[in-house]
């Protein structure tokens, strides 16, 4: 399927005939190699390497005065250019350990770049279907399948608008640290990246370019032992042209290109990472304030120079300046830990009445504030990287309209809780997930009982560490849980809740036996009820006091 050609046929990167090829590294040329700025010919007729693989971009009139005294944000680093490799073709080409893939954020071999998966067979884009998709900036690893390359890395790049230029950058940027440490994480040290932008996503070719080289360059000051080969590979003369000149500015191979540099870089090459600097969002550290205090005890003459620093400083000192409601907040983490050792032994050296009566364990020590907070934004942060469309079609929990008072209302359906079918720990996340709009603002729970008893359910334990997980703002918001059709079983187990759990929350539970009750709460037009509820409904109050169309399901009082 592919084969070697020769080093002469393929030193800009492009065949001599139409069969698939691999070229090795030693058959590209090297950014630091210096012959390859003055002697090497391109020999395709491409014009864009007319005279040389890299032509000298910095000739420029003499600019020494301006550069006196500047440091170069960039120095000469040989160790860092011998890595660095600009191809111009294909980089599934390429016999390295990993190749990048610049797709969408479905994976799907449409929006993938042009070749690759007809390259690689039907097993890449099998592959990518059990992935679950790629948020924007991040990257995902595959297996190369019918590629010379060892694995496929697909990363997903920013669309661009001038008004987000700098959110733009910045996942851009991330797009390329993402496939370096995934190349470092799998144990993998050459890789091969194209352009991360397509002319959909509207990027500007030039601006992105800068943000690629300067990301890589930062990463392999990092990590330099760790990868053998970068290579940059462009598809278009248009594209190489301006990595022919850019490259210089990040990578300079000897002191001329360094200082040229030095008044060609744009103002903002970004952090230590390559990310732009937002001026705006960085800590500012105020000093203390200069207050007349009498001077520390001095170190005592016996004390060798070297243990001077180790006299401890009067605490009263620094007390003055401290806010006491912050330093209430700071606790020694072993006072803490043991602390919370304490209240599990207290609780689980009582008895557990709610586990005697089969309600299941609700003991453990309550959690504070701050670690409810923790607990809900580590959830939350889970929840929106995961895709959790199988538990959406379940139809548990879903939103309705609103309530008589405007209030909004999320609507759960006991009997599509299918316990047996359900990976508990998913549901929480997308429970979490779907209810953090709602719980910023007062809002009501209608929870629909009917036929539900046939279920099996989950014990009071894991109600409860929901509740934790989902916090306070939860309970201080909920305004009321309206349930229809309860039997006698769920309300003793909302009593054992209201008695071993919480007082707040399920005080707020309202009862209701008929859908026509539950209508005076919350408006028929605002609710989608499944068809077996209005069944269950007319089974259980022999349909006194209402009739429902059965086409439209709407229900009408009876005469």
């Amino acid at each position: 399927m592919y084969r070697t050609v020769a080093t002469a046929t393929t030193m800009g990167g492009v065949p001599t005939d139409n069969v698939d090829f691999v070229v090795t590294l030693d058959q590209v040329p090297r950014w630091s190699d210096a012959e390859s700025r003055s002697s090497l010919e391109y020999e395709n007729g491409d014009p864009s390497f007319s005279n040389s693989f890299f032509p000298d971009p910095l000739k420029s009139p003499e600019e020494e005065s301006s550069r006196n005294g500047m440091v170069s944000r960039f120095p000469v680093d040989h160790e860092i250019n011998s890595k660095i490799y600009l191809w111009r073709g294909q980089p599934w080409n390429l016999e390295v350990d990993a190749v990048v893939n610049s797709t969408n954020e479905n994976l799907e071999e449409a929006h993938s770049s042009p070749g690759l998966h007809a390259a690689a067979g039907p097993g890449l884009a099998e592959e990518c279907a059990t992935l679950g998709g790629c948020r924007t900036g991040m990257a995902k690893v595959t297996n190369a399948y019918d590629l010379p390359a060892r694995r496929v890395i697909h990363t997903v790049g920013p669309k661009y608008a001038v008004k987000y230029h700098t959110a733009a950058e910045n996942a851009l940027s991330h797009c390329y640290r993402s496939c370096l440490e995934l190349l470092i994480e799998n144990g993998l040290r050459s890789i091969a990246m194209g352009c991360i932008y397509t002319e959909a996503k509207n990027y500007p070719r030039e601006p992105a370019a800068h943000v690629a080289i300067r990301t890589v360059r930062r990463l392999l000051e990092k990590q330099k032992d760790e990868i053998t080969a970068v290579v940059f590979c462009t598809g278009t003369s248009s594209d190489t042209e301006i990595y022919k000149r850019l490259l210089p500015l990040y990578f300079p191979r000897d002191k001329h290109e360094e200082e040229v540099a030095i008044s060609k870089l744009p103002a903002d090459v970004g952090d230590e990472n390559g990310e732009t600097i937002i001026d705006e969002r960085k800590i500012r550290i105020k000093p203390l304030p200069k207050k007349a205090n009498p001077k520390p005890s001095e170190a005592p003459d016996e004390l060798p120079v070297s243990d001077v620093g180790l006299v401890r400083r009067n605490s009263s000192y620094l007390d003055t300046y401290l806010d006491p409601a912050f330093m209430s907040l700071i606790k020694d983490p072993d006072q803490r830990r043991q602390e919370q050792w304490e209240k599990t032994s207290q609780a689980q050296g009582g008895w557990n009445c709610a586990k005697l009566l089969g309600f299941g364990d609700l003991g453990g020590p309550p959690l504070s504030a701050a670690e409810e907070y923790s607990l809900h934004s580590r959830y939350i942060s889970k929840a929106n990287s995961l895709n959790l469309s199988e538990i959406a079609e379940m139809k548990i929990v879903y939103r309705g309209g609103v309530d008589s008072e405007g209030r909004p209302v999320m609507v759960v359906v006991g009997a599509h809780f299918l316990l047996r079918c359900l990976e508990l720990e998913r549901f929480v996340l997308y429970v979490v997930k779907e209810f953090e709009p709602l719980i910023q603002k007062p809002y009501t729970i209608v929870y629909l009982h009917s036929a539900a008893s046939l279920q099996i359910q989950p014990d009071l334990g894991w109600m409860r560490r929901l509740q934790q997980i989902l916090g306070r703002k939860h309970q201080r918001n909920l305004h009321a849980i309206y349930i229809l059709h309860p039997t006698f079983h769920l309300k003793a187990t909302i009593f054992a809740l209201q008695v071993f759990a919480d007082n707040v929350v399920w005080k707020k539970v309202v009862y209701v036996d008929r859908l026509l009750q539950l209508f005076r709460y919350v408006p028929r037009e605002q609710l989608t009820i499944p068809d077996f509820v209005f069944q269950h409904d007319l089974e259980v109050n022999g349909g006194k006091g209402l009739i429902v169309d059965p086409r439209t399901k709407y229900v009408y009082q009876r005469p």
